[in-house]
């Protein structure tokens, strides 16, 4: 449904659909890798970049320089920038949780080694502040001014995430905060960019800011909530995982607030343990995330993060048409089942 209504709003208004720019991305991303020496730093760039994903930041950069009325060719380098840093935080973030794979394959650290790892991660963070400079020194400034708020605030939310795996007093709110820094402002991010370089209105590139940002809010939502009620046969990886590991998601502290006391200590102790065979405790717990209404309000949670999302549609200096097709993109994200 979701391929079918964007091919048919594509159609509709002549747009190119997410589809087709994230196809004309990944080519601009090909074509861009330096492949040059040393290869023991460019190597694990090229090998990490090659390795697929959704793209979606990227994609929706020159979707959103498109809506603007300027061609996404234009926004292409602020695109390459936002998944360059996007990776470089990928290769950490598995350094630091010590992470075998990434999307099925070899993490850049055990492939090659750690400090490997560490460099690669530090130039993919300075080519992309280079990509800035093809553009003119106002729309530099601005998108660099941009993307350094953005990248403290990316590293600030994964120190929170690693400040809580100690604690077990985290509430809803440090919970939401902390997605908020480490997974939305780079959605929000992403789409002010493509404003930015369309030369939008200082209004319109706040607003889309704030568009993105609370999908991404969505989006991350529903990655929580997929993680444990997804379908495994769509989901494309294994569902409880972050059950498994005792991750402490938006999910379980509204399950840990809404339960029965007897149902909170026995939450308390599912995430305490690690059973060889994980498929009782992945049961119990997803039966308490139903009982305590966890599972209803995190979905309810992430329509409200998507209709807040669309409201923000009426600040922009967007036609109807544009309208349109971020609506029908906010509605199909959070109703995705991969």
């Amino acid at each position: 449904m979701y391929c079918r209504e964007k091919s048919i709003l594509a159609k509709k208004y002549h747009m190119l659909s997410l589809d087709d720019l994230r196809e004309h991305f990944v080519t601009h991303l090909l074509t861009s890798i330096n492949k040059g020496e040393p290869k023991n730093l460019y190597e694990p760039i090229s090998y990490i970049l090659t390795l697929g994903g959704k793209r979606l930041r990227p994609a929706l950069t020159l979707m959103t320089c498109e809506l603007f009325d300027s061609s996404y060719v234009k926004a292409l380098n602020a695109a390459l920038a936002v998944e360059l840093f996007h990776n470089f935080s990928l290769i950490h973030d598995d350094i630091m949780d010590n992470a075998p794979l990434r999307r099925g394959k070899s993490t850049v650290h055990e492939k090659w080694d750690i400090n490997t790892g560490i460099l690669s991660g530090d130039a993919m963070l300075i080519l992309a502040y280079q990509l800035f400079e093809n553009y003119e020194p106002e729309t530099f400034q601005n998108l660099a001014k941009l993307f350094s708020k953005t990248a403290i605030e990316v590293c600030e939310g994964q120190q929170y995430d690693i400040d809580f795996e100690d604690r077990n007093n985290v509430t809803i709110e440090e919970y939401l905060h902390m997605i908020n820094y480490k997974t939305a402002v780079l959605v929000g991010a992403a789409m002010q960019m493509g404003a930015i370089v369309a030369n939008a209105s200082g209004k319109s590139q706040n607003a889309i800011y704030e568009f993105g940002r609370n999908l991404g809010m969505a989006f991350q939502l529903q990655d929580d909530f997929l993680d444990v009620f997804g379908d495994p046969k769509s989901f494309g990886k294994q569902v409880g995982g972050d059950i498994i590991s005792n991750k402490k998601t938006y999910l379980y502290l509204i399950a840990k607030n809404e339960s029965t006391p007897a149902d909170s200590k026995e939450l308390e102790h599912l995430y305490s343990i690690e059973p060889k065979n994980p498929t009782d405790k992945i049961e119990a717990v997803k039966r308490i995330f139903i009982k305590s209404g966890a599972r209803d309000k995190t979905k309810t949670q992430i329509k409200q993060y998507t209709e807040k999302a669309i409201q923000l549609l009426n600040e922009m200096e967007l036609n109807e048409n544009g309208k349109d097709q971020l609506t029908v993109f906010a509605n199909n994200l959070i109703a995705r089942d991969v």
